[in-house]
């Protein structure tokens, strides 16, 4: 009789920790952070947390990178799907972003184009060339798991309860989650904006352990939602920062040019003539506008600045040169 009382003890606590089994439609309690819907610029019942913009910046895609190793975690431990549906809803609904689609529903767009150019299709289907919007940035998602035991908490639950409560106290896990979104110009493939997220929440995992067959399917589906939950929370973080960061946007520059060497110069490496010149007119040694060209002008200027710089004047750019107009 001793050994019995605990055990109902424990099933009368879990199921008072579990949620009712009653059917709610539309339940506060299964929601995650990112609620309600959208539908073009509107949103509805949207989290009152989430970043907002007066008008869109541009076209997106969600791009996942289903061999990474956390997409594996994701699908495979937790059991969870793709993270591309809940971050288009934050997107539009924030009205940061149009989203486009370029994930599975993608094949299904170019099935029908495949049915319309065989001749299959009504005539007046309307899938010609020239109609499908180009995605101006896309969004990369990754995430960073983490359970960590409660610690303390389970202690203080023990103290309240008892020897149950020690049980109960002992399988309470807070659920950790760290997301990273990136955000990439499509045209250029520069990087615009990154911003990490985080989000804690707390996890009864005990039923399934204590209860076997009998009441664990619903310990064991609450755990599963406390991770995607925790997940979602991470991700509306991350995408919060996205927002501010470009709202706020100035974009990065590079002398003479993105992608036309840079300027960090290396032993035997080169630098940009253009770049040069710029730094030479900085330096008040004056080519006049920049263009490239190793002219009489320009090649005037080097020897004078070499000159200045006590190094072999050569008239041309060469390594010695370089490393003086990097200082």
């Amino acid at each position: 009789m001793n050994k019995i009382l605990p055990i109902s003890a424990i099933t009368i606590l879990a199921i008072g920790l579990a949620a009712c089994s009653n059917m709610q439609m539309g339940s506060a309690d299964a929601k995650t952070e990112a609620t309600g819907s959208a539908g073009g610029s509107q949103s509805q019942n949207a989290n009152d947390k989430l970043e907002r913009c007066d008008r869109s910046l541009g076209t997106i895609a969600v791009v996942e990178d289903t061999n990474a190793p956390w997409y594996g975690i994701l699908t495979g431990q937790y059991r969870l799907g793709s993270t591309a549906p809940v971050l288009k809803l934050m997107i539009q609904q924030s009205n940061c972003f149009v989203v486009v689609e370029r994930g599975r529903a993608m094949d299904n767009m170019m099935q029908e184009r495949s049915l319309s150019q065989s001749g299959e299709l009504r005539s007046r289907s309307n899938f010609g060339k020239g109609q499908m919007v180009a995605a101006d940035y896309s969004l990369s998602p990754s995430i960073t798991f983490s359970n960590t035991n409660a610690g303390g908490a389970g202690a203080a639950i023990g103290g309240l309860f008892g020897s149950v409560g020690a049980i109960i106290g002992g399988s309470l896990n807070a659920k950790e989650a760290s997301t990273l979104l990136t955000l990439i110009d499509n045209r250029s493939g520069v990087q615009l904006a990154a911003a990490e997220g985080s989000a804690k929440n707390w996890d009864f995992g005990m039923v399934g352990g204590l209860l076997g067959s009998g009441l664990g399917g619903v310990g064991g589906g609450y755990a599963n939602t406390a991770e995607g939950k925790v997940i979602v929370a991470a991700f509306m973080d991350s995408y919060n920062g996205v927002v501010r960061a470009v709202r706020n946007y100035k974009m990065q520059e590079v002398r003479g040019g993105l992608g036309t060497g840079g300027n960090l110069a290396v032993q035997g490496g080169s630098m940009p003539l253009v770049n040069a010149q710029e730094r030479l007119n900085e330096l008040g040694f004056n080519v006049g506008t920049p263009d490239g060209k190793l002219g009489p002008r320009t090649k005037s200027q080097l020897s004078r600045f070499q000159q200045s710089r006590k190094i072999p004047v050569t008239g041309i750019l060469d390594d010695a040169t370089i490393a003086e107009l990097m200082k």
